[in-house]
């Protein structure tokens, strides 16, 4: 009689991985990669973070570190980590920074369209599904950013990527557009080896940052940073740092567009990326006239929901005051100040201000012009 091979205690063999890596591809994932369930070599780098208070407001940062060490604390049984990345460019990324509309409202790209962490859970999921029709009785429980996990550190220790300068995922063959996500499973797979940094000497991520969030190399100040201000920071943005959001509303990609390995990224397979609701293009001004309702409309299923109606104006507001002079845009920002709440309003008032200063600088440097225009036909 042949006894049934027990998949929780005997490593599978690296054909049923790549059957794993197949399905994941069919799935959309661009990547799949097998991680060690250990990640206690990360817990040093989070406390020092934290001493710093670089997290700002994250709380969640502060808990469960347990957990975040040894993933199978986490989903007991847990043997083996699935590691997944998925594209979400839809178009090519220049390689360059370019606020070059700064009439329009930038959202990051990889929210412009569909919630990604919906849409890599769902589909985790069904690896999952097929993993357990194929094997049996085995554990399977997918995430996408929505646990206590080092997930970068998973993905860098499969060999996924690297972690970079401004602290995101590198792939050689791939750059750092990619979103991550993992299956917990009780199969006993063959690890793939970690990756290998490439930044060398480069620094391009570290000076085009456009409020220095990082402060070192691989070092990350979130209290500065403009995906952290735009989408988790509740309050008042500090005065120092809201010239330099300029009018990304929603996130941030300089970091990314400036780094030499983008040259590789590649475009999204799975339509759920696709820009929703002109995402990807929208004037400030329509953004602010958005009433709630509109919002909400518009950002069903979306990332922007994360951060609510309050914050988005607010960001609005900074956008903005940040953007050329005129005189629409000052009668709007006007119109809208009995509404308010106090936060949007403070903000908002920031902006009447930046522009009241644009358009008296306009002003004189037309004045300037008059005079220089006026000696040349009328000289003494």
């Amino acid at each position: 009689m042949t006894s049934t091979p027990d998949h929780h205690q005997t490593t599978l063999p690296s054909s049923d991985v790549e059957w794993i890596r197949e399905q994941a591809a069919l799935l959309g994932f661009a990547d799949c990669r097998i991680a060690r369930p250990d990640t206690r070599d990360q817990l040093p780098h989070l406390q020092a973070y934290l001493a710093k208070g670089h997290h700002g407001d994250m709380q969640f940062l502060t808990e469960n570190h347990d957990k975040r060490a040894d993933p199978s604390l986490l989903v007991p049984g847990t043997r083996s980590v699935i590691s997944v990345r998925m594209n979400y460019l839809t178009t090519p990324a220049p390689h360059r920074h370019i606020p070059d509309e700064p009439e329009f409202g930038v959202v990051a790209r990889y929210a412009r369209g569909r919630d990604y962490h919906k849409t890599v859970r769902q589909r985790l999921k069904q690896l999952g599904q097929r993993i357990s029709q194929r094997y049996g009785d085995v554990m399977t429980r997918p995430f996408a950013d929505s646990a206590p996990i080092f997930e970068k550190a998973l993905a860098e220790n499969s060999g996924l990527g690297w972690t970079g300068k401004h602290t995101l995922l590198i792939h050689r063959e791939a750059g750092s557009f990619f979103v991550l996500g993992e299956l917990f499973t009780s199969l006993q797979l063959p690890f793939d080896p970690p990756a290998t940094a490439h930044c060398g000497s480069c620094d391009a991520c570290l000076r085009i940052c456009p409020t220095q969030a990082i402060v070192a190399p691989y070092q990350l100040d979130a209290r500065r940073c403009i995906a952290y201000l735009t989408i988790e920071f509740k309050g008042s943005i500090p005065l120092e740092l809201r010239q330099g959001i300029g009018n990304r509303v929603f996130g941030c990609d300089d970091c990314q567009l400036i780094c030499p390995w983008n040259r590789f990224a590649q475009l999204a397979t799975v339509p759920d990326f696709l820009p929703r609701h002109g995402l990807d293009h929208t004037r400030l001004l329509e953004f602010w006239l958005w009433p709630e309702a509109e919002f909400l409309e518009k950002t069903e299923g979306s990332p922007l929901r994360r951060t609510g109606y309050e914050a988005f104006l607010r960001n609005i507001a900074i956008g903005l005051g940040n953007a050329p002079f005129s005189d629409t845009l000052l009668t709007a920002l006007n119109q809208r100040l009995p509404d308010l709440s106090p936060l949007v309003a403070e903000h908002a008032h920031w902006a009447i201000g930046q522009q009241k200063t644009k358009q008296q600088k306009a002003k004189q440097q037309e004045a300037k012009q008059n005079e220089i225009t006026q000696h040349r036909i009328f000289p003494d």
